[in-house]
């Protein structure tokens, strides 16, 4: 398999504690990585480390393929210069790293979607418009590794669409591989092909997203008005593996073709069925099943 990016138990201690420890990441060549975890898991500093901003404590990371592979980073907010358009800003990047020509920062312009800004000041850019012109400047050099912390934190619905369109196309036509953090699952969902999940400083699973959906499948969800009579008498049914969800919903697994007469026998009980359905198994419930913990962010 041709990975772009692994790591070797990575571990970045501050102090007494670590905020990362033993991180053996395994990223493919073309992917786009979902790196997932809640607020203070380990996602930005694993990120910091592999893009050379933070020295590990232990371990190692190594990136594959050419030499000149290099690696781009929009870590928290875009390092922009507010009085400044789109071009100019990404024309002072280039000259610092010595790529500059003006076909080479239109064509970024063009990558990003942001070639119609003329000189309006980046300053007055739409959240957005921001975040783009941040992967612009990460694109800058060529590399084909970019890092993204949360790249789509506190966008409205159209600016999350229009990051989510900029990544598919560096991926698709650029060939670039993106690793990502996001607190959006369901978003990050309609966009990564790999996922790690980290909790508490540990990547505690890694895996495609094939691989989700094989071992997520389907499973019947009842709202009820009585959910401690109705999980008795499921449970009495022998209709599989029966429990509770932190919503107060209850999880019937192996069951899916059994719902007609689940919801007769429930009625027939006296028990309220206020909905029954057949849901996927989303990577939201996967992460939470992994972290055994609820999704704060």
């Amino acid at each position: 398999m041709d990975y772009i990016l692994t790591s070797d138990k990575l571990t970045k201690t501050y102090g007494q504690k670590n905020a990362a420890k033993d991180v053996s990441l395994h990223i493919r060549q073309g992917d786009i990585y979902g790196l997932i975890g809640r607020n203070g898991a380990g996602k930005t500093t694993v990120m910091r480390v592999i893009s050379g901003l933070s020295k590990p404590s232990s371990g190692s990371y190594q990136l594959h393929g050419d030499n000149k592979i290099g690696v781009g980073v929009l870590i928290e907010s875009p390092g922009i210069y507010p009085n400044m358009s789109a071009e100019e800003n990404l024309r002072l990047k280039c000259i610092a790293l010595g790529c500059y020509s003006k076909e080479y920062v239109k064509r970024l312009l063009e990558i990003v979607g942001l070639e119609n800004t003329g000189k309006k000041n980046a300053g007055s850019f739409s959240l957005g418009m921001r975040q783009r012109l941040g992967i612009g400047l990460a694109l800058v050099g060529d590399p084909k590794l970019i890092v993204l912390d949360e790249p789509i934190n506190g966008l409205d619905p159209q600016g999350i669409v229009e990051v989510r369109k900029t990544l598919e196309r560096l991926r698709d036509e650029k060939g670039i591989t993106i690793m990502i953090s996001s607190h959006i699952l369901d978003e990050l969902s309609k966009l990564a092909t790999a996922y790690g999940i980290i909790h508490e400083g540990r990547l505690l699973d890694e895996f495609t997203t094939e691989e989700l959906a094989e071992r997520c499948g389907q499973y019947v969800n009842i709202r009820t008005d009585n959910n401690d009579r109705a999980v008795a008498l499921l449970r009495q049914m022998n209709c599989g593996s029966v429990s509770v969800d932190h919503e107060n919903c209850i999880r019937v697994e192996g069951a899916i073709d059994n719902t007609v007469a689940i919801n007769k026998a429930l009625v027939d009980a006296g028990v309220g069925v206020k909905e029954i359905f057949i849901k996927n198994i989303s990577l939201e419930d996967y992460y939470l099943s992994v972290t055994g913990g609820n999704h704060n962010g």
